[in-house]
């Protein structure tokens, strides 16, 4: 016989126990906590000491108490399964509940909805929900906007999104009962927003983590679950070894915080680093040669020029905003946008023969206008909010990158990434279980004249070759004159763009096998902010359109036809 309780309810506290040294001190002393760079908060805490300042004892002691239970929940043995990362107490929580209930009982408990989509916890929850011993998993939102009235708890974020999860040390009989995005009790009994997931459909569409997928439907789940039988993953780790669709590696190039010493503000290369500026945006100097530092709000899909930094220096946790950039500055080729810093170029780690890359906003929500945005960008440094896709360039895929990200950028695969970013980041544990078409398709499936690979690279050269310092990429693409030298980049043209990214959503609409009008619409309806804009715009949902007539082209076998819409 085995001890235990029959059950464990409760709400566990929901803190993260890492010392927060910006929230320490923003109620100390704020022009700490307002230092524009880790580096400079650093040693001001450090002159703090020097002068023996009795806050930075104070702060001594909460940080080596903060250290301290941390290296008690993870060296104590308890909580082998979520002591890992970035350590938040409900976790813990979590793990001994399971330990103290009898095999055969139930834990109840409301939780951040981490503990089913976290990396962190992706090891506990993927054995709840691949061995089949999660009975239920019901997803809110603390907002309740469609109910007109206030958040679940008030005092925290409104966007903030918490669980109530249910399951048990042993299998259970069914499958378990799964429903997102509510915003109210009731509506986990609507057959539409809860339904089941069986274990093998968590490991099928989250092979390597096992983590849950977030379907706001039924519907949304037949189509995913779908896509999956179709394609295989970017990268499937789920036998112990990778397996890659692509030959894909991921690289953090620089880190906002602890890369900071490298940054050089432009006033602090004409000042301290006796810098002046040369083509492309960068300087050189008696130290070297210094690029721009890209962060992921200065990307937008097939686009590396979508946003200047600006910088407010009074909003505490974000300074750094997106500065405007109108499409008449997008038209002159020149044009390359404002960064906050610049890095030197010897520190930039592109592999050898690769002087472009693919990068991905790593800040994304499953409620903004776009989820997986990403973009073919020059040699530049890139921050943790941009990281990169490299390829090898001995595989010989360099002019076969456009179709990874003609893939990426598809409103299809969009649409998949949606159903897994729970959190504001769309970390690579996720993008690698993105579905993804293998490179043989690309030259298997023809449209009419054309292979679906002829008509990615046209198309990608144009959305992508609008300015001069992409010209390597051109170089790759084969955009040459007769004497081998690149042709000038296209000019920007916003209605062209739409055309060309409405023809490529519809080609891999036939890649992911949903060819089904109804369908395709659906999943356009799912991106409600695009729809506003455009109706906005043209009087109607115009990308959709466009797509459903290509759609029927490329099935009629005539990728060049002309469209009127």
């Amino acid at each position: 016989m085995h001890g235990g309780f029959d059950a464990v309810i409760g709400n566990p506290p929901w803190d993260r126990m890492k010392l927060q040294q910006v929230e320490w001190f923003a109620a100390r002393r704020p022009d700490v906590a307002m230092a524009p760079r880790a580096a400079d908060r650093k040693r001001m805490i450090a002159e703090l000491e020097e002068a023996g300042d009795p806050l930075a004892e104070d702060y001594a002691r909460a940080s080596e108490n903060a250290v301290s239970a941390l290296r008690m929940a993870r060296k104590g043995g308890d909580y082998p399964l979520l002591s890992g990362g970035d350590v938040n107490l409900y976790s813990l929580f979590v793990e001994r509940a399971m330990t103290l209930v009898k095999p055969d009982g139930m834990v109840g408990l409301l939780v951040p909805s981490g503990i089913a989509s976290d990396k962190t916890a992706a090891r506990f929850f993927k054995g709840v929900a691949t061995e089949g011993r999660l009975n239920a998993l019901f997803d809110f939102e603390n907002r309740r906007t469609r109910y007109n009235a206030p958040p679940f708890f008030p005092d925290v974020d409104s966007r903030f999104k918490f669980c109530a999860f249910l399951a048990s040390p042993s299998p259970l009989p069914d499958p378990a009962q799964c429903a997102f995005f509510l915003q109210d009790i009731a509506e986990r009994h609507d057959p539409e927003r809860c339904f089941p997931l069986t274990a093998e459909e968590f490991a099928r569409v989250n092979p390597n983590t096992g983590t849950a997928p977030i379907f706001r439907t039924r519907r949304d789940a037949e189509l995913t679950k779908a896509i999956y039988e179709r394609l295989p993953v970017l990268v499937d780790r789920s036998s112990g070894k990778a397996v890659k669709a692509w030959p894909v590696k991921y690289l953090r190039m620089f880190d906002m915080t602890n890369d900071s010493h490298l940054f050089r503000t432009r006033a602090e290369l004409e000042e301290k680093e006796s810098a002046w500026p040369i083509s492309g945006n960068r300087f050189n100097s008696p130290s070297g040669e210094w690029v721009p530092l890209y962060v992921g709000r200065m990307i937008h899909q097939f686009d590396h020029r979508a946003a200047s930094v600006k910088m407010n220096q009074r909003n505490l946790h974000n300074p750094a905003l997106s500065g405007d950039i109108d499409p008449e500055q997008k038209t002159d080729p020149s044009f390359l946008p404002t960064p906050r810093y610049w890095v030197p170029a010897e520190a930039i780690s592109f592999p050898d023969g690769l002087d472009w890359t693919i990068a991905f906003r790593d800040i994304a929500r499953a409620t903004d206008a776009r989820t997986m945005i990403a973009a073919a960008v020059p040699f530049v440094g890139l921050g943790n909010t941009a990281p990169t896709i490299l390829m090898d360039p001995l595989e010989g895929v360099q002019s076969s990158r456009s179709m990874l990200l003609a893939n990426l950028g598809a409103i299809v695969c969009d649409f998949v990434a949606r159903q897994k970013a729970q959190s504001t980041h769309l970390n690579w544990y996720i993008v690698e279980q993105l579905p993804a078409v293998p490179r043989k398709r690309y030259e298997e499936v023809r449209f009419g004249p054309k292979t679906a690979a002829e008509i990615v690279r046209e198309a990608v050269l144009e959305l992508t070759y609008t300015a001069h310092d992409m010209a390597p990429f051109a170089r790759d693409m084969g955009h040459l004159d007769e004497a081998g030298e690149v042709l000038p980049p296209f000019t920007w043209d916003a209605d062209r763009r739409l055309r060309l990214r409405a023809k490529l959503d519809a080609l891999y609409f036939h890649l992911y096998g949903v060819t089904d009008r109804d369908d395709i619409s659906y999943i356009y309806s799912t991106f409600p902010i695009v729809k506003r804009e455009e109706e906005k715009a043209w009087g109607r949902y115009r990308s959709r359109d466009l797509c459903l007539a290509w759609q029927s082209a490329l099935a009629a076998g005539k990728p060049d036809a002309d469209i009127e819409l």
